[in-house]
């Protein structure tokens, strides 16, 4: 029998999606998310590559808290806006789809006068937008952000075993240990590797092993093998 892999990281619920796993690199996010509604400000911004859980723990937050979503549009309509009377609001990835200056700003003042909490995700942090509206932008520098940062080796290695459970994939502990020591440290590498690995598995009918491993390594990038 194989050696079993025993992993220490804690696992929390995300509400009816997968665990989430916490490690350093994102527990001081998880802590933000864990303390509402006792925020120190009403609008907070949680910053991170693609692909780092952002998402995940605004669906938490989202989930039994009486807060809502809103995109573009919504905060582009002064009317919608007014009308709205949530617990908190959440805005996601607005540094990628672009920051509806004067709705952003109305929503920020709203909340402030309201005392209705903002969660704010983005790649880069709100101070590093790119907006023309000088009020907005003074706003944006004053924002709390929460980064999650680069998943550490002990976050690869859990993520990792979990996809191939995920995908009911029985894998030897010197194989996650082979990926995590040399793949791009993202989550997203992490979901290509894992269906490269699985893909390959079944049109060959190979176990997943170290070779496979390194073969699929190697097509993906030679340089990380």
């Amino acid at each position: 029998m194989s050696e079993q892999l025993v992993l220490a990281l804690p696992h929390r619920a995300a509400h009816g999606a997968d665990d989430f796993l916490v490690s350093e690199c994102n527990q001081e996010a998880v802590k933000l998310i864990d303390t509402w509604p006792q925020w120190p400000a009403t609008a907070h911004a949680i910053v991170g590559p693609a692909g780092c859980g952002k998402t995940h723990l605004a669906n938490v937050w989202l989930c039994g808290s009486g807060t809502q979503r809103m995109d573009k549009d919504q905060i582009a309509s002064f009317e919608a806006l007014d009308a709205a009377s949530p617990m908190g609001v959440l805005v996601e990835d607005l540094d990628q789809l672009g920051v509806e200056e004067r709705g952003l700003f109305h929503l920020l003042n709203l909340a402030a006068e309201r005392g209705f909490g903002i969660l704010l995700t983005a790649r880069q942090r709100p101070s590093a937008w790119q907006v023309g509206l000088a009020d907005l932008a003074s706003r944006l520098r004053s924002i709390p952000v929460t980064e999650i940062g680069e998943p550490d080796d002990d976050l690869l290695r859990a993520v990792l075993l979990k996809q191939f459970l995920d995908r009911q994939l029985n894998v030897e502990p010197q194989v996650i240990a082979y990926l995590a020591t040399r793949m791009e440290r993202s989550m997203e590498s992490i979901g290509c590797i894992v269906e490269a690995m699985d893909q390959a598995a079944l049109s060959e009918g190979r176990r997943i092993t170290r070779q496979l491993a390194s073969q699929i390594m190697a097509e993906m990038d030679p340089e990380q093998t």
